[in-house]
């Protein structure tokens, strides 16, 4: 049998609270006369038949038919309205839920106006309030006892990961990632405008968002470092792409001198070597062979070594290798015209 409730209240509300039944399980016997307490930055739902009766404010009530009109439809009430009956309270808590945390499970693909595409992954906190304490106890908490932050910030953080792939794919059409960091507020607040409608169907408002960190993905951030180690030497990517050829010819140490001079080059020629194949590819073939490339001028030896300090730098030549292709290089540069 129902215990008979005389005075409703929620008292001991913890700091990840945001909804308390009472009773916690079935239905309690309350009786008209009971009172009803609610504190501050709470609220009571009354429900019976999966009904709501009435919405209770912060202050102390008495339980009559003045308040919960609907009941005289729905019980028969004694000469005395004694009568115990049966419901739920639902206490719902209206304060500020701050520094709820969000962030990208995986990383996330979006296009990037510098980099081309880029992978990232984001991290950052929300505030959140109960709008409608109504709407949030039938959309969301159904008949559970107790209901706290949670059990929902899975779902909450779905919503709001799924608005940022949006917004950045926005933003970065015509921006980069390297400036996003002078973007965060921005990104914040178009999330947080983006997703204040799905929060509001479950009667909670979104307060605030904060974007408070973006990473790049393992290949992005090897793409940034490259970009950077290009503007610190002055190269171009086609220079530096040239540097990187080198660098793999002179990685085959099976072919002793022959790695370090396909090394050379690639370092210097590898734009004549191209057009050279490609003009003997469509030759003819009762053709003359075309003649030989012109050497190397003296502004590609430099451009050349420039690539091998670069690639030494990096770490992705040794350093026996490093001096024999500059020894080379040194010496061609001296020769040249």
């Amino acid at each position: 049998m129902a215990r008979i409730i005389d005075v409703i209240e929620w008292p001991d509300q913890g700091p990840n609270e945001i909804v308390r039944r009472v009773p916690e399980q079935g239905s309690g016997d309350i009786r008209l006369g009971s009172q009803v307490i609610v504190r501050g930055a709470q609220v009571a739902v009354f429900y019976r038949d999966g009904k709501a009766l009435d919405v209770f404010t912060e202050g102390r009530h008495t339980l009559t038919t003045a308040n919960l009109p609907l009941l005289s439809n729905l019980i028969g009430l004694a000469t005395n309205d004694r009568t115990p009956f049966p419901a739920e309270v639902y206490f719902v808590t209206t304060k500020e839920f701050v520094d709820m945390k969000w962030g990208t499970p995986a990383e996330i693909t979006v296009p990037d106006a510098v980099l081309g595409m880029v992978q990232l992954r984001a991290f950052g906190t929300y505030s959140m309030q109960i709008k409608d304490p109504q709407r949030f106890v039938n959309q969301v908490v159904g008949v559970q006892g107790i209901y706290t932050t949670t059990q929902i910030q899975d779902y909450l953080r779905g919503i709001l990961v799924s608005e940022l792939a949006t917004v950045l794919g926005a933003t970065m059409k015509t921006r980069s990632l390297l400036d996003l960091a002078a973007l965060q507020a921005d990104l914040g607040a178009a999330m947080q405008a983006k997703a204040a409608d799905d929060f509001e169907a479950l009667g909670i408002a979104l307060r605030k968002v904060y974007v408070v960190s973006i990473q790049p993905g393992e290949e992005t951030a090897k793409a940034i470092a490259t970009r950077s180690a290009m503007g610190a030497v002055g190269a171009t990517y086609t220079q530096y792409q040239a540097g990187q050829a080198m660098r793999e010819a002179a990685r085959n140490e099976g072919g002793g001198g022959a790695g370090i001079g396909a090394g050379l080059g690639a370092g210097i020629g590898i734009g004549q070597a191209m057009a050279d194949a490609i003009r003997q590819g469509m030759a003819q073939p009762q053709q003359p062979q075309q003649p030989p490339s012109a050497p190397p001028s003296k502004a590609q030896i430099e451009q050349a070594l420039v690539n091998l300090d670069l690639r030494f730098a990096n770490g992705e030549i040794s350093e026996a290798t490093y001096k024999q292709l500059r020894e080379n290089l040194e010496r061609a540069l001296a020769s040249a015209s």
